[in-house]
């Protein structure tokens, strides 16, 4: 357990980060984006995980919050606004570079910061019923690098992009023709289908899995070669 909104389970070799904000409508708050990282970072250490299921509470999509206005601040000094954009931004890269290879869970509606997070992982499944959209234009801020340059990366320029940006939504059969999603799942079959994706990428070779997912990471950097 991380703290009120982050629930971290480990049942070895698998790792559950389970996000709830303390209110159903919620999203992540200072305190939750902080705790993200914290746990993402601590279960990075342990060489008795080899794998990460990212998941929400409750049915939901990851977090209890997916509405772009959740990014805003939690009030209006600028100092706040600037800690709350560094949380996020730390929380992401820490999903990010976890040396775990990582599976977001996703049921029902997935957008904004459910977005940004499942992008940072390495694969997704959803459900049947899911729809994502990324309303950036509507979040009255900046999107940050952390945030769209996972989901940049994923679709490329493609329409599908232009899309999520609009606030409109896609499908889950769209998502996965477009590579937002790895597999779509009858809703009720979800989670378990996760899990049992999770649990296969586990019995594999943990040292090969990290050595694959840290040359994918390195190809898709655009910095140069050291």
């Amino acid at each position: 357990m991380m703290g009120s909104q982050i629930r971290v389970d480990v049942t070895r070799p698998l790792a559950t980060v389970q996000l709830a904000a303390a209110a159903r409508d919620a999203a992540l708050d200072l305190a939750g984006w902080r705790s993200l990282a914290e746990a993402f970072e601590a279960l990075s250490e342990r060489a008795d995980v080899q794998c990460v299921v990212v998941r929400g509470a409750g049915g939901r999509a990851i977090s209890a919050g997916s509405d772009g206005s959740a990014f805003s601040p939690e009030s209006g000094e600028p100092s706040d606004a600037q800690a709350y954009s560094d949380a996020v931004s730390s929380a992401l890269r820490a999903v990010r570079a976890c040396r775990h290879p990582t599976v977001a869970v996703i049921e029902g509606m997935c957008g904004g910061e459910d977005l940004d997070i499942a992008a940072c992982c390495d694969l997704r499944v959803c459900g049947e019923s899911s729809r994502f959209g990324a309303p950036i234009e509507r979040s009255g801020s900046a999107a940050s690098d952390e945030g769209l340059g996972p989901l940049a990366q994923l679709l490329g320029g493609s329409p599908a992009l232009k899309t999520l940006r609009s606030g409109a939504l896609i499908d889950a059969e769209h998502a996965r023709t477009v590579g937002l999603v790895n597999r779509v799942h009858p809703d009720r079959a979800v989670v378990e289908q996760g899990y049992g994706l999770a649990a296969r990428i586990a019995a594999g070779a943990p040292l090969v899995n990290r050595a694959h997912k840290k040359v994918l990471r390195r190809l898709s950097d655009r910095s140069p070669p050291s």
